[in-house]
């Protein structure tokens, strides 16, 4: 690595422990100026978020991957006429913004929803309806996936020995499977546990995250001692299960074998086809219809106004702005394997965006709130957000890049803006417009940033959905959120197949 890649990797370096510092710095001046610790306030309402946070997001991921690993082996064992959209159809929930996700929920669960009385929408109830939606559909993907790596030739073998269903799955599917289960439950509990919009939107007194009990404390009630003891606990639970999840992800981390197409000859029993038809079914019964619901009412409902598009002009300038930031940084810690520039991609997640704004939002206090200012913050706190996505494309194409090129590029005498422009970029150009379009539509679609730092000057789509829903504006709401949902869709769809390209390249 020459001269100037230190110097950018040392300048991402800095920029994100400063944004780290100015969010940490506030907070801790204010406990030294109220006593030191007298300012904290741990009291029994603070214990009560800490165990609500832990109680939803064990429910969460109990309830999205046992069902999941049942759906994803039904898919596996069955090749039907719409296998292929039926994965498809489960793609499209991480794809949409959680504010989208609620409202199409709200189609079908709500009071006037035709399953309005089967439950109260609002609630632990209604958090745990959201967060499965969200990650059912993850948990199947990622599992068949996994179960797609199961070696062919064990499957034969399986059915020359007359396994049962049961061996099967013990001594063939498990093997494999077992490698990923930890991997996609502390996953899904680490996406849980820092929800943050679905638990404003849903949730109340009683349902309350660390997260958003941070959020209440300083804007609804500015009583920043609570908000500090809370954030402490927050980053004190992300950094214990970021180190958890890096431990049982490298722990079970194997490569997948190189496989021949699969022939199943398991689940051949009446029953069995019976069980896994109905668990598909079920699947796809969980996850259609709030989205058809949203999409008739959506299209029924959609209005173009200026209001609209000046939400959508602020969306795109806050997407593109943060996506232009998130691959500068990405592009120079992706590059390092030092263990400080790993952790700084997961500032985000390590440091939770809610404890960052509140320290944020303190400066903000002596600037006014301009719209300017409001703008830069959300991008970087956006870009901060995306940051670990955006790594995660970057570093397996730099290790192979590194590998092949830095010595050949050493000898020729070729660095800085020739290498960049002759080796580098055209390497990189699939992984740099994945990694843009995916911090584009994470940024577009989220509601955390503008609800922790916006002010009325600054209003995004998300935010102007959530706007029409407390304004008792549901028509409006469902047609905005179709407008959202469509973008974020096409985008996402187009970074996969980007994605799925420079694998192959």
């Amino acid at each position: 690595m020459n001269s100037s890649q230190d110097f950018g990797k040392v300048a991402a370096q800095i920029f994100i422990l400063g944004c780290i510092m100015l969010g940490l710095g506030p907070l801790a001046l204010f406990v030294l100026s109220r006593g030191a610790l007298g300012a904290l306030q741990f009291d029994s309402s603070v214990w009560d978020v800490l165990w609500f946070t832990l109680k939803q997001a064990s429910l969460s991921t109990v309830l999205s991957v046992i069902p999941g690993l049942l759906i994803a082996r039904a898919l596996a064992r069955r090749d039907f006429a719409g296998h292929a959209w039926v994965l498809r159809l489960f793609a499209i929930p991480t794809a949409l913004p959680a504010i989208v996700v609620i409202l199409a929920l709200a189609q079908i669960f709500g009071t006037k929803g035709p399953l309005g009385g089967v439950f109260s929408f609002y609630g632990l109830g209604g958090i745990l309806l959201a967060h499965v939606f969200f990650n059912l559909p993850l948990a199947v993907r990622l599992f068949y996936e996994a179960s797609e790596n199961t070696a062919a030739e064990n499957f034969r073998l399986a059915a020359q020995l007359s396994f049962s269903d049961w061996a099967v799955f013990r001594h063939v599917e498990w093997p494999v499977l077992r490698n990923v289960v930890p991997r996609v439950s502390a996953l899904i509990f680490l996406l849980c546990a820092a929800s943050f919009v679905i638990v404003l939107t849903l949730g109340g007194p009683e349902a309350t995250t660390l997260e958003v009990a941070i959020y209440q404390s300083l804007r609804l009630d500015f009583d920043v001692g609570r908000a500090l003891a809370l954030g402490f606990l927050q980053i004190g639970l992300c950094f214990i299960l970021v180190a958890l999840s890096g431990q049982v992800m490298l722990k079970n981390f194997t490569p997948p074998p190189q496989h021949l197409v699969q022939k199943r000859f398991d689940g051949n029993h009446p029953l069995a086809r019976l069980r896994d038809c109905g668990l598909i079914a079920a699947g796809v019964l969980f996850v259609a219809p709030p989205l058809l619901a949203l999409l008739v009412a959506g299209i029924w409902q959609l209005e173009p106004s200026a209001q609209l598009f000046s939400a959508l002009t602020f969306s795109f300038g806050i997407g593109a702005g943060s996506a232009v930031l998130a691959l500068v940084l990405g592009w120079k810690i992706a590059q390092s394997h030092e263990i400080l520039s790993q952790n700084l991609s997961l500032a985000a997640l390590i440091v939770p965006p809610a404890v960052m704004a509140t320290g944020w939002f303190i400066l903000l206090q002596g600037t006014g709130d301009t719209a300017p200012v409001v703008l830069l913050t959300i991008i970087v706190l956006n870009s901060l957000m995306a940051l670990p996505f955006v790594v995660a494309i970057f570093a397996p194409v730099f290790d192979r890049h590194l590998l092949w090129h830095d010595k050949l590029c050493q000898q020729l005498g070729m660095n800085g803006w020739q290498r960049l422009t002759k080796i580098d970029l055209p390497l990189m150009r699939r992984p740099l417009l994945q990694a843009g379009l995916l911090a584009f539509v994470l940024s577009l679609g989220d509601l955390t940033a503008i609800t922790l730092l916006g002010n009325q000057g600054v209003v995004t789509l998300p935010s102007l959905i959530q706007s029409q829903m407390g304004h008792y504006r549901g028509e409006a709401a469902q047609g905005s959120a179709l407008v959202l949902a469509i973008i974020s869709l096409g985008l996402s769809a187009f970074a996969q197949k980007l994605g799925r390209g420079h694998v192959i390249d």
